[in-house]
């Protein structure tokens, strides 16, 4: 029988003081932050104005229900939307290119470079890229377009085109933080139980969806994590310089732009506007419990299934 080493700590102390740093984080950017972000939802703040009343609940009654609630809905289905393109995109396209990748060919370092290099752009460079790549005038997009099919489109001013295009740069800045784990995952499957599929007879198709999807499902689901948070908050960056929210577009979308979601919203009526940092708050706490009841389902749905034996 193989000794087992358990590490035992010889006071309760010394486990507490290892954990110290991490607590510290937490509590300083994560926890301290979230509960003024409550407290502060209870008040009508003006930032620049340095004035506060305590209203209790009514900002929340506002968004739901009061005058706003309309550009309020539109702005969380929005947001609903875009996270679901911008994390079922991104982990589609980095698993398939990962394969590309983990092929043995010519240069494969060259193209996983090339491949992985977005993701050490910031969201502002992303977006200021697109920006440029779907100019109507003079990006590149347009200018292939139209020596091919004699058009012209103005993407970033149609609301469909400029949502897609939006989404699709958040998909490309965190591609290469996909990749990376994939084929990380990939050089780590164990060869026996593909050679196993290859023996029974099974195609290609079949390996994948019987073999290599089980294997790959605790990156997977560690995936979907990241990249909902990342679709949730990091992708404000790529937003602001893109479109800042706009356009707006036809009805029922005909209350907010089209590419607002409720992180850039927070911006919006924080910053902007009335800048009423109690209203702001409000919206970051729904953003809060959003992001909270979507995690909840992702562990309660997809935990179960996950696969972590090798």
């Amino acid at each position: 029988m193989a000794y087992i080493h358990r590490a035992v700590f010889r006071g309760r102390l010394v486990p507490w003081l290892y954990l110290l740093p991490t607590i510290c984080v937490l509590v300083v950017f994560i926890y301290y932050p979230a509960l003024k972000s409550i407290v502060l939802s209870l008040y009508r703040s003006n930032f620049f104005l340095g004035t506060r009343k305590f209203i209790g609940l009514e900002n929340f009654k506002n968004l739901l229900s009061g005058p706003v609630a309309p550009g309020f809905r539109q702005v969380f289905i929005q947001t609903i939307l875009f996270s679901s393109c911008v994390v079922f995109f991104g982990i589609v396209m980095g698993l398939f290119l990962s394969i590309q990748a983990n092929k043995k060919i010519h240069g494969a370092r060259i193209y996983r470079l090339l491949l992985i290099w977005p993701f050490a752009l910031s969201p502002a460079v992303a977006g200021t890229i697109y920006t440029f790549m779907f100019n109507p005038e003079v990006g590149i997009v347009n200018e292939f377009l139209h020596a091919v099919f004699r058009i012209e489109p103005a993407w970033l001013s149609s609301p469909i085109s400029a949502f897609f295009v939006t989404a699709g740069a958040a998909v490309w800045k965190n591609l290469g933080y996909n990749i990376v784990f994939y084929l990380a995952a990939l050089q780590s499957v164990p060869k026996e139980p593909l050679e196993a599929a290859d023996i029974d007879g099974a195609g290609g198709w079949l390996k994948f969806r019987h073999v290599l999807v089980p294997l790959l499902s605790p990156t997977t689901f560690f995936l979907l994590f990241t990249n909902l948070t990342y679709s949730f908050f990091d992708s404000f960056g790529i937003i602001d310089v893109l479109t800042k929210g706009a356009p707006v577009g036809r009805f029922p979308f005909d209350n907010a732009g089209v590419t607002t979601t409720l992180m850039y919203k927070v911006f919006l009526d924080g910053f902007g506007g009335s800048s009423n940092m109690g209203f702001a708050a409000a919206e970051s706490v729904i953003l809060m419990i959003l992001a909270a009841v979507v995690l909840g389902l992702q562990f309660g749905l997809f935990g179960k299934k996950v696969n972590y034996d090798t």
